[in-house]
């Protein structure tokens, strides 16, 4: 099938009570691995890519990569632009053929955050592309944005910020960062169930790689509808490359090293699709 929106499956993930897998994907064999766990799990997926990924190839690379792909799975497959930096690189993917954005405000004011989103939320949604937000902060680097600490959201400003902004899903911080944890992480994982009190719209956990199979379900529970992995599925590619290039440092054919990493992260996504609860729910 072709690319789909990540508006439906979202909807779709907030009614049925569990979580789309979001995966970080850098090159065509981790796009070709994500798609395959997908269909073998028969569960809908979203490919993301960062504005580093994007300058490592462009926009219409990536797109291309995983529309051409997505041609031929049995599987509802969206391509989006994680921490979209500002408004041109989110129209850029759109125009590129992303089929969802998200315009990362957050380490911007209340108000300049609101005005970030809801310029790229007016295009947008005259393009019929979703668009996901963030409010409060997720520690650690994601890109060249770094936070040196976790502001979690507060419930009341989500409520107004989803109003002001029509934005279609939101980020929220409970206490996660990106990349791996120094340290054992404390989430609040109550905020989850406040925010979702007072918004209709799907949440969205960033920051899951490394938190335990446990922290994630719970989220997913109190009603995150998307979670994102990435660090984690970068160590897993390279840690397969590694091993191989250990024991068989003889061997040259990339493609050789390809195929063990692209199983690497295969596996690595269908554990992770089976902790959102996401299995068997590609419609």
């Amino acid at each position: 099938m072709s690319l789909v929106t990540s508006k439906e499956m979202l909807l779709e993930a907030q009614k049925g009570g569990y979580a789309v897998g979001a995966f970080n994907v850098e090159n065509m064999e981790m796009v070709l691995a994500v798609i395959e766990a997908a269909e073998e799990n028969n569960a809908p997926v979203m490919l993301q890519t960062t504005p580093s990924t994007v300058k490592y190839a462009s926009l219409e690379m990536y797109s291309a990569m995983v529309a051409a792909r997505a041609k031929s799975a049995s599987v509802p497959v969206c391509i989006h632009l994680d921490h979209g930096t500002d408004y041109n690189l989110a129209i850029g993917a759109m125009d590129a053929g992303y089929t969802s954005v998200m315009i990362d405000g957050s380490h911007d004011s209340f108000e300049e955050n609101i005005k970030k989103t809801k310029a790229v939320v007016d295009v947008a949604k005259a393009k019929g592309i979703p668009v996901e937000a963030e409010l409060g902060k997720v520690g650690g680097k994601e890109d060249d944005l770094v936070s040196d600490g976790n502001a979690n959201t507060d419930p009341m400003e989500a409520k107004e910020f989803v109003e002001r902004t029509g934005v279609d899903s939101l980020a929220i911080g409970i206490g996660t960062a990106h990349g791996f944890y120094v340290g054992e992480p404390v989430l609040d994982k109550e905020l989850v169930s406040k925010v979702k009190e007072v918004v209709s719209i799907p949440l969205v956990l960033h920051g899951a790689s490394g938190l335990s199979d446990e922290d994630v379900r719970e989220c997913v529970q109190r009603g995150m509808c998307k979670v994102n992995f990435a660090t984690e599925l970068r160590v897993a590619y390279t840690d397969a490359m590694k091993k191989l290039a250990k024991e068989k440092p003889e061997t040259f054919d990339p493609k050789k090293y390809g195929t063990v990493s692209m199983a690497a992260v295969k596996e690595q996504v269908t554990n992770r699709m089976k902790v959102c609860g996401c299995i068997g729910k590609a419609k």
